[in-house]
């Protein structure tokens, strides 16, 4: 794996990592890990540097959702524009892709469920373009980007030293 690589994956796994911390761990130095890291957020590789948050124990109210969208591609385009038009709302969290019955799945947050059901029924549903809609509220999340949000399940696996 290349260099490039490691730094791309180190830093997905702790945003918070130093260029000093990751010079250590490469073997490369602070300039050369400085200089890769800027050409990659040139690049748009490394996008966004972010926290991964437990709101549920916060004050924050906020009601999450997962909306399976079916649509009609565009001419010339496919399901990029209708995808693009649908993630300006600052509601929308995230738009992807996916197979099965439904072309996009749409996260959206919200302070309610009505507030949820609104966007949709108003904003989402009369798109030129989208056929359907189905929304699922998320009630509880256990785990996200690999990090369970409980203490997690615990590992039962026997402790074997050398």
């Amino acid at each position: 794996m290349s260099k490039k690589m490691d730094i791309i994956e180190l830093l997905n796994e702790n945003s918070r990592l130093t260029d000093k911390q990751i010079s250590v761990i490469t073997g490369l130095s602070e300039d050369e890990v400085k200089d890769i890291i800027k050409n990659l957020e040139e690049e748009k590789v490394l996008l966004k540097y972010s926290t991964l948050v437990n709101w549920e124990k916060t004050e924050k109210e906020v009601v999450r959702a997962l909306i399976d969208v079916r649509v009609t591609p565009q001419q010339g385009q496919g399901f990029n524009a209708i995808a693009e038009r649908i993630g300006q709302y600052d509601e929308v969290k995230s738009v992807s892709l996916i197979s099965g019955g439904y072309d996009l799945s749409v996260e959206v947050e919200g302070k309610t469920m009505k507030e949820i059901a609104i966007f949709v029924a108003e904003r989402l549903a009369p798109i030129d373009g989208v056929l359907s809609t189905t929304t699922h509220f998320i009630l509880k999340r256990y785990k996200q980007d690999g990090i369970f949000f409980t203490d997690g399940p615990e590992d039962k696996r026997l402790v074997v030293t050398p």
